[in-house]
């Protein structure tokens, strides 16, 4: 994934910041340093206001520091997400506040990275039926969004026709409080860079890409919404109706925390869904994950949380924000594409996609040059100033995706050297993922073996000849939806025993709300632009997740990704199985329990519900300290004087487990509906894999009533046994409904 792309995550949250004097000041001075700071709670239950608390966290700073001239240097305060605060302390520092009394943890903060026209259609949503009417386009619900600001103004952010923000919301706008409108009801900065430099304009987007996952999430109906003439349809987010509270934690980089203080103040305004598209590289234990510890309190709130998975994939193990009470989102391609097509001398055809389709290009055959004709791996990659070496003028150049280079700025260098068009071909982990641009020139991305096929012609021939067949936007890939490259993939490697991702959504080639024309039209308030990125797909579940909310307001966060988990697709909209980026059928560490269906979604049948209780034996199950689950928790804790769990007996909607013995799990459904309704199992057993269910029926007279299986997985003979892992599915199959559940076998 280029570095522009981000990790989206939507939570639902409501918490209270404070800032310490002098927050706005540079974040470190010459020798110190950002610490998150966990301790414990005051013991006098008393001090629940915000100056008490905020005086109990002072006194874990060292005397010099509170009375010295210089600006405080404690930066936040948190009152809902965790005990604690963060202060920037020098290392001598740091430690004067780890011999105090209640003192837990500290750590140096992190640094984390940002990571749709037709998406609506593609996913069964339309105007007068089904679960858009049904919830009302996702009325009276408040979706927080963490990323880098909005733009307001643009038409996706129009409050025609919604109503005031419920009674409960707290939240604030603090830019030009006519920027705020009954949709975009709040507006919040918690960078520091931003409000430095920009003052009280800072929540303005001037990246685009919080812009872009907020429309996703529930921008307004816009009329001809295009990108330089193409993907042109009527633009929504996923729920239009919904309000949005914008919440700014992130300029080039997006600091920890920033985010932890934004998700203490969502959940004291009153947010209902928080969708965050941000995230590490790497995937941490719960208890040293910033995102993990702020929604946990989120969730217990009944705040939603909706994350990134992350755009490191296909390599196994790569998914992020993997904690049991975040919703973890993979992405997949919809069915559109703005198809540009190579065509050889040869009369060879590969397709391709572009965004930048030029009317005045050319279709007659020109020369065709690889860009690595020299010998040099280096410059088929087409960095600055590599295509020195030979005359690339008036040529079609062959470049390569990779080599750390921004697409984008191939073409840069093959228009500096004079090149007529580039040819862009993916990298072998690419494959078939074509993640598009605005390119400099007329240009088509074509997938790895597309490529390999267009330089064998090269090296075939003379005098190669190629241009490009600009198409424009067809709707119709019968192999949709298609797990991305990109996105994030199992197993999740702080808790195997979960498995991640969740689901899939559209994340591919997204056209959504952007602050900028790209065609330099200043005077258009209506632009937008085509992104890739879990930071794509995860709004588009917050989204679905504010319609459930909107549907059924009493259901618990639990309860509304079991909805979304049990109901989703496990095959093509052509019924052919999901496949990935290599056409090949996608395992369910990309696919997670499939891709959402938001209309059954709305009427699953069955759900598995958790409580918030019921996640402290599985932290204490993962042997975790007290101390460590006490971070989450925000809450004593005694794992001894708890009944620990394994993985695989939290109440989840799938089943992920290391099979090196037999082992029984049980789960608890919750009929959400009919009354006299009954179920009975069926299994699609993994290879190798014997799977008992007991009982195999399920019988409900009445709703909200639970009932109890037991599931017990045994190894048996396996034609490979060089196989590591194996999949399939147990199902509650009724009249109506189908309540489906992965299975992930580990032999390892």
């Amino acid at each position: 994934m280029d570095a522009f792309l981000f990790i989206v995550f939507t939570f639902v949250l409501s918490f209270q910041t404070h800032f310490a004097q002098g927050s706005e000041l540079p974040r470190t001075t010459s020798s110190s340093k950002t610490y998150i700071i966990h301790v414990k709670g005051p013991q006098d239950k008393s001090l629940d206001q915000t100056e008490d608390l905020e005086s109990w966290y002072h006194s874990f700073m060292p005397p010099t520091i509170m009375s010295s001239e210089e600006q405080p240097r404690m930066i936040y305060s948190y009152l809902n997400v965790m005990s604690g605060f963060a202060a920037r302390l020098t290392e001598e520092e740091l430690i004067a506040v780890e011999k105090k009394d209640g003192f837990i943890s500290a750590r140096p903060e992190r640094i984390l990275h940002r990571q749709t026209t037709n998406t609506p259609q593609f996913l069964g949503l339309q105007k007068q039926t089904g679960l858009w009417k049904e919830s009302n386009f996702g009325k009276g619900i408040i979706i927080g969004v963490l990323d880098t600001g909005i733009t307001p103004g643009h038409p996706s952010f129009s409050d025609a026709g919604m109503s005031p923000p419920p009674p409960k919301w707290k939240g604030r706008c603090e830019i030009n409080v006519t920027a705020c409108n009954n949709k975009l009801i709040g507006v919040r900065t918690f960078n520091h860079v931003a409000k430095l430099i920009k003052g009280a304009e800072a929540a303005i987007d001037d990246f685009g890409h919080g812009t872009h996952t907020a429309s996703t999430a529930a921008g307004a109906f816009v009329d001809h919404a295009e990108v330089l003439g193409n993907a042109e349809g009527t633009a929504s987010g996923i729920a239009p109706y919904a309000h949005l509270a914008i919440y700014r934690v992130c300029s080039k980089v997006c600091r920890e925390s920033d985010i932890l203080a934004a998700l203490d103040a969502a959940v004291e305004d009153g947010v209902d869904v928080l969708s965050i598209s941000l995230g590490s590289k790497r995937a941490k234990p719960f208890f040293d994950h910033g995102i993990a510890i702020g929604t946990f309190a989120a969730m217990q709130k009944g705040i939603f949380v909706s994350c990134a998975a992350g755009n490191d994939g296909p390599l196994p193990g790569s998914v992020i924000n993997g904690a049991p009470w975040i919703l973890t989102v993979g992405a997949s391609n919809i069915n559109r594409s703005i198809a540009a097509t190579a065509k050889l001398g040869n009369g060879q055809e590969f397709d391709g996609e572009s965004i930048f389709q030029p009317s005045d290009f050319s279709p007659t055959l020109l020369p065709l040059a690889y860009a690595g004709m020299n010998g040099k791996q280096e410059d088929a990659f087409c960095g600055n100033g590599s295509l020195n070496d030979i005359d690339f003028r008036g040529k079609v150049v062959l470049c390569e995706k990779g080599g750390g280079i921004e697409k984008i700025a191939k073409g840069k260098e093959v228009k500096r050297a004079g090149g007529a068009a580039m040819i862009l071909m993916n990298d072998e982990k690419s494959g078939f993922s074509l993640n598009i641009d605005v390119h400099v020139l007329p240009t088509t991305h074509v997938s790895y073996d597309a490529g390999l096929k267009i330089k064998a012609y090269i090296y075939s021939t003379a005098t190669p000849t190629a241009t490009i067949l600009f198409k424009g936007t067809i709707i119709g890939n019968s192999l949709a939806p298609v797990v991305t490259s990109f996105s994030g993939r199992g197993p999740s490697l702080p808790s195997p025993g979960i498995l991640k991702p969740d689901i899939i959504g559209p994340g591919l080639n997204i056209l959504a709300a952007w602050p900028f024309p790209l065609n330099n039209n200043t005077a258009s308030k209506s632009t937008f632009n085509i992104m890739s990125g879990t930071s794509m797909s995860c709004p588009h579940l917050s989204g679905v997740a504010a319609l459930l909310k909107s549907s059924h307001p009493h259901w618990s966060p639990a309860a509304i990704k079991s909805a979304i988990m049990t109901s989703a697709d496990i095959i093509s909209h052509e019924r052919k199985h999901i496949v990935g980026e290599t056409l090949q059928p996608a395992d369910v560490f990309a696919t997670g329990s499939g891709y959402v269906n938001p209309s059954r979604a709305n009427d699953p049948g069955l759900v598995y519900d958790i409580k918030p209780d019921d996640y402290i034996p599985y932290l204490c199950g993962l042997g975790y300290k007290d101390t460590e689950v006490e971070i989450i928790a925000g809450r004593t804790i005694k794992c001894s004087e708890t009944s620990s769990i394994r993985e695989g007996e939290l109440n989840y909607p799938s089943f992920s487990v290391v099979l090196d013995s037999p082992q029984t799990f049980t789960r608890t459904v919750t009929n959400v509906g009919e009354a006299n309704s009954s179920y009975v199992v069926t299994v699609s057993a993994p290879d190798g894999v014997d799977v008992k269910v007991q009982p195999n029926k399920l019988y409900f007279s009445e709703a909200n009533q639970k009932e109890t299986y037991s599931v017990t997985f045994s190894r048996i003979e396996l034609d490979d046994e060089t196989v590591k892992y194996v999949q399939g599915f147990l199902q509650w199959v009724s009249a109506k409904h189908t309540v489906r559940s992965p299975i992930s076998i580990s032999f390892v």
